[in-house]
């Protein structure tokens, strides 16, 4: 064998090198683009007809449907666990070499996309299989009182409405109905997701879902810690309040309040028992036309959302509501069960808080970059929207009250949507320590007795009694644990995002001393500062770099801490 001279050696591995890797100091990106170009040409089809499966499927609860998406999903996470690609963009990032700031953030949420992703073939199967068959059982599940179907609409009426406690029992005994009918399956489709996590190096799906999802656990075990501290004495403090009142109006006594005569299947909303029932205010109004007008007003148009959207409720249609951008190209839409409520007033305007987010994103951003900075960001401005549904100011503009209804803005109506809202976030917060202490265990061990551990945590945290006897599965009744799990601690920081956010819009966007009578309708400067500042640049910036962007200050509890803690 003939062995080159030192000289041709070298330029034969030069030109070897410049038909690998290209030449000069962008060699890298370029090869990033390229792969970018690709990935998005197989992808965005693909995803875009699986958002549209899930709609139809949500909408119409067909099995067909549900095989359509389960078929696109695999197809899907097929392609983010392909190892070679996932071996590229990990060289590419572990090389430092990606300074283009569009460019290194695609390169962020592929990297992660893919990780999550790395699953053999056959695990992975099981694992959309699985998850599939549980939407779909979940989503067309109905419970039954009395041996006849009920929707969660009647559920929560009964709940909201009636006196009788054993038909209030019965409504809540319902609403549980479908944690048990999808437990086994839960179970096994958890330990298949730890399974795949181990096999990556994780010791739990749970730990997985945070990293890949830009987060950190100890920080986020911080903020839980620091708000249960906060909100224990307020909490217990407010609640005793509340079960005074409602052991009243049933003829009881407190220490024999039961889970059922709370007004939510969870107790993770207030119930509408002060001096003002605020459902009174919105019983002859259209909660879609109201949401419509206050968004036009302030120069977030949702015409379009909500012709394409499904708002009223019908059999075999997913019970609860969401948002989708279909195409990341405008096909924005919502699914609601809509009630002339105060509790659909608020989700409408929570769930086009989602839409306006997505449809304002700024489309000349690359494809992959079209989406929010990270999921709890997108609930931030949804929940500063759906808070909007008890402020008095807004209550009183948007619904046209008069002054002996309202009182004037430092009247009746006033002092009961603040107690309404304080104790609603407060709530909240007691609630999503529920959740996020409840699905950290879950997943660290799903053999344990999980029914009890569920009852546990709510005593600790929301002070809610157990029913006697023995406890069932109906904590996999709430939906995350389904379709979004590992998910919750992000409503609680999208809750203090929305806090922060009002705090700058107030004083330093239209500069006023406080957010007394501040209703936020019809002011396009608040329109302006969210399309320019969070709506426009979607996933540009990493999710703390652009709240720092948008309000001077990385994310911070202080805000909701003043706003809502007293």
């Amino acid at each position: 064998m003939k062995i080159c001279s030192g000289f041709r050696w070298t330029a034969l591995c030069f030109t070897m090198s410049v038909m690998l890797f290209g030449c000069g100091p962008n060699v890298r990106e370029k090869q990033l683009e390229k792969f970018i170009t690709a990935h998005v040409e197989k992808i965005e089809p693909l995803t875009t007809q699986a958002n549209l499966a899930y709609w139809d499927a949500s909408t119409t609860g067909k099995s067909e449907d549900y095989d359509k998406l389960r078929q696109l999903q695999l197809g899907i996470r097929r392609i983010y666990s392909n190892p070679q690609e996932y071996a590229f963009l990990n060289d590419i990032k572990e090389s430092g070499q990606v300074r283009d700031a569009r460019l290194a953030r695609q390169l962020d949420k592929l990297y992660y996309a893919y990780l999550q992703n790395q699953i053999e073939p056959e695990l992975l199967k099981k694992l959309v299989d699985l998850d599939s068959k549980i939407q779909e059982k979940y989503n067309t599940f109905r419970g039954t009182i009395d041996g006849k179907p009920v929707t969660m609409s009647d559920i929560y009426l009964i709940l909201t409405t009636e006196k009788d406690c054993r038909k209030r029992e019965l409504a809540w005994r319902a609403s549980k109905q479908a944690g048990v009918a999808i437990i086994d399956d839960f179970i096994e489709l958890v330990k298949l997701r730890n399974k795949a996590a181990q096999k990556l190096g994780f010791d739990s799906y749970h730990t997985l879902s945070i990293v890949t999802g830009e987060q950190n656990v100890e920080e986020l075990d911080s903020i839980f810690d620091e708000l249960c501290e906060l909100t224990s004495e307020p909490f217990a403090r407010l609640k005793e309040d509340l079960d005074r009142i409602l052991a009243d109006s049933y003829g009881i006594a407190s220490r024999d309040l039961m889970p059922w005569h709370y007004h939510d299947p969870f107790f993770q909303r207030t119930p509408l028992v002060y001096d003002q029932d605020l459902d009174i205010y919105y019983r002859d109004e259209d909660v879609r036309e109201l949401a419509q007008e206050y968004y036009a007003g302030i120069g977030l148009g949702v015409d379009d959302i909500l012709a394409r959207s499904d708002l009223y409720d019908r059999e075999g249609k997913y019970p609860h509501a969401f948002s989708e951008d279909v195409d990341r190209r405008g096909d924005v839409r919502i699914l609601c069960n809509l009630q002339n409520t105060e509790r659909w007033m608020e989700t409408i305007l929570h769930e086009l808080g989602h839409a306006v987010y997505s449809k304002y994103h700024d489309r000349k951003e690359p494809w992959l970059l079209r989406e929010p900075a990270h999921s709890f960001t997108t609930e931030a401005i949804a929940m500063f929207f759906g808070r909007l549904s008890r402020n008095a100011a807004w209550m009183q503009e948007m619904l046209g009250l008069s002054e002996k209804e309202s009182g004037g803005l430092a009247g009746e109506i006033e002092e009961v949507s603040e107690k309404y809202t304080q104790f609603q976030q407060v709530l909240f917060a007691r609630w999503a320590m529920v959740m996020y202490n409840f699905e950290k265990q879950l997943y660290a061990n799903p053999d344990q007795d999980l029914n009890n551990l569920w009852w546990e945590l709510v005593e600790k945290y929301q002070l809610v009694r157990r029913p006697p006897g023995p406890v069932d599965a109906g904590w996999a009744s709430k939906l995350h644990f389904t379709t979004a799990p590992c998910y919750y601690h992000n409503y609680m920081l999208g809750e203090l995002l929305a806090s922060q956010l009002h705090y700058h819009i107030v004083h330093k966007v239209f500069k006023l001393e406080s957010d007394k009578d501040v209703s936020y309708v019809g002011d396009r400067k608040l329109g302006d500062y969210l399309r320019k500042k969070v709506l426009g640049p979607g996933a540009l910036y990493h999710w703390n770099d652009m709240i720092t962007r948008a309000t001077g200050e990385p994310l911070t509890p202080k805000y909701f801490v003043n706003q809502f803690i007293k």
